[in-house]
């Protein structure tokens, strides 16, 4: 079985960055109702003010704002699912995990259209909570665990954030370039495995310099 990270590992930038974007343009309200808040969020968790739980939570909730959400997510994805990378689409198999951050009504539409199977953080748009845990960083090798997966063949990230699940697989893949380049997942000496250990805990992620 291989795992894929979605966001900037095979589609490219953030599927939920683009959504709200997406909604705020026919949904103009979202622009004093939501727009200004998510900003400073956003502001707090590149100054390492807030870890990434706090950011994510106040980005999934425009989701609840959304009478037409249906509507919306079938019509983002007709146009986005043409960023899915083609390197990706190339290798697809029909047993292949997606394993997201990214809220559930976002990711089952695309996935849906893949035809492969995706664990995305639980989202309940009604009352705007998690029903379940941020699927982050160390969160995605506990749901192998728990689950009983079989042996993950090849696990492809973006980010170093993902080092817990990447040393679950057999072989890894670091993806750069934007979600076009494919490499190795690099050897990580000590004085990095504790910056990964350390960002990990406060929810950061963190990308090949």
């Amino acid at each position: 079985m291989n795992v894929y990270d979605f966001d900037g590992t095979i589609y490219y930038p953030n599927s939920t960055v683009d959504f709200a974007i997406w909604c705020m343009i026919r949904h103009p309200k979202l622009l004093f109702t939501y727009a200004p808040k998510t900003a400073v969020y956003g502001l707090l968790y590149i100054a390492g003010k807030i870890p990434k739980y706090k950011l994510l939570h106040q980005l999934f909730r425009f989701l609840g704002q959304i009478n037409d959400f249906d509507i919306q997510i079938e019509r983002y994805w007709d146009k986005h699912e043409k960023r899915i990378s083609a390197w990706y689409l190339a290798q697809k198999k029909p047993d292949d995990l997606i394993i997201s951050a990214s809220p559930d009504c976002i990711i089952a539409p695309v996935a849906r259209r893949l035809g492969v199977n995706f664990m995305a953080s639980e989202y309940d748009r009604e009352f705007n909570v998690f029903t379940n845990n941020l699927m982050f960083a160390k969160e995605k090798s506990r749901y192998i665990f728990d689950h009983g997966f079989p042996v993950i063949d090849n696990f492809y990230s973006d980010s170093l954030s993902d080092t817990p699940i990447a040393l679950c697989a057999e072989k890894a893949f670091l993806i750069t370039d934007k979600a076009r380049k494919v490499n190795d997942w690099p050897d990580l000496d000590k004085k990095t495995m504790q910056k990964v250990h350390r960002e990990i805990d406060t929810g950061t992620d963190i990308h090949l310099e």
